[in-house]
């Protein structure tokens, strides 16, 4: 199975392509598109080349990371992994307003010396000047801030497959599945129509095997579901052979010897009832 484009944001539609699905029940196969195995996104239809595919879209609230998209039929199951990238936030970054600091002189003051005609004029003119300074600076810095985000990554799921060793059974039939793609020593289930059907526990390379026994079995065809960490798909056909034509068969050729016997018995009769000729 493939997802095209293989990484997107959340709300961003992708294509699921599926194929190679099982021919004994691909063909008009309803599939169902499932998000991280649980949140149907999409369906589609297997066709004559066992495969199809289905427009979708990643889920609105969909966190940054690696996700699994599941093609879900009655009898099939293929899944890939997609990527959803959400977008990082621009950095900010705050500059502080360019100070201005302005510096006023004090004013000068000026005290002229008085003039008579009788006398020397005073010492020449005298001149104060006081200078009052007073300075002012502010300065004010800000920091910039910037963010980083973070993604969750989470476990990818193997491709599995539960396997059935007989296509047709008949009621009583010893039937038993085995099965791959399961967590190293996960509980498998397995169930038909809401039953429980057989248990196993798969090994360390998630592989499992267990018989599958109905308690009670109609004819027709029945799906088995095998749920460990992920759900495995199968069928089985269940036929009745009748044994009403091989009985038939043999009572025709029972009455066919019982009335050729009864026939040479009368002429047996017949033969001593005649007269002797003198």
């Amino acid at each position: 199975m493939t997802a095209s484009p293989n990484s997107a944001a959340p709300g961003d539609g992708f294509t699921a392509t599926w194929s190679d699905f099982t021919y004994v029940c691909a063909k008009g196969d309803g599939v169902t598109i499932l998000w991280d195995n649980q949140q149907a996104i999409g369906s589609g239809t297997t066709g004559r080349s066992r495969g199809g595919s289905a427009g979708v879209a990643v889920p609105a609230g969909a966190p940054a990371g690696f996700h699994t998209v599941v093609a879900q039929g009655a009898c099939n199951t293929a899944r890939t992994t997609f990527t959803v990238v959400v977008p990082t936030p621009p950095t900010t970054t705050t500059t502080p307003p360019a100070v201005t600091t302005t510096t006023t002189p004090p004013p000068v003051v000026t005290n002229p010396a008085p003039t008579t005609t009788t006398a020397t004029l005073p010492p020449g003119v005298t001149t104060t000047t006081t200078t009052t300074t007073d300075p002012s600076s502010s300065s004010s810095s800000a920091p910039s801030s910037s963010g980083s985000g973070s993604s969750s990554t989470l476990p990818l799921i193997g491709d599995g497959a539960l396997t059935l060793d007989k296509d047709n059974i008949q009621p009583g039939e010893p039937l038993n599945a085995t099965g791959t793609g399961c967590s190293p020593g996960s509980d498998v289930q397995l169930s038909s129509l809401d039953e429980e059907v057989g248990k196993a526990k798969a090994d360390g390379s998630g592989k499992f095997s267990a018989p599958v026994e109905f308690s009670t079995i109609e004819p027709g065809r029945h799906v088995i579901r095998a749920q460990c960490d992920i759900l495995l798909v199968g069928s089985v056909d269940v036929s009745l052979t009748s044994a009403t034509s091989g009985t038939s068969s043999t009572l025709v050729v029972l009455v066919f010897f019982v009335l050729i016997g009864a026939t040479m018995l009368r002429r047996q009769f017949s033969a001593l009832r005649l007269p002797a000729k003198n």
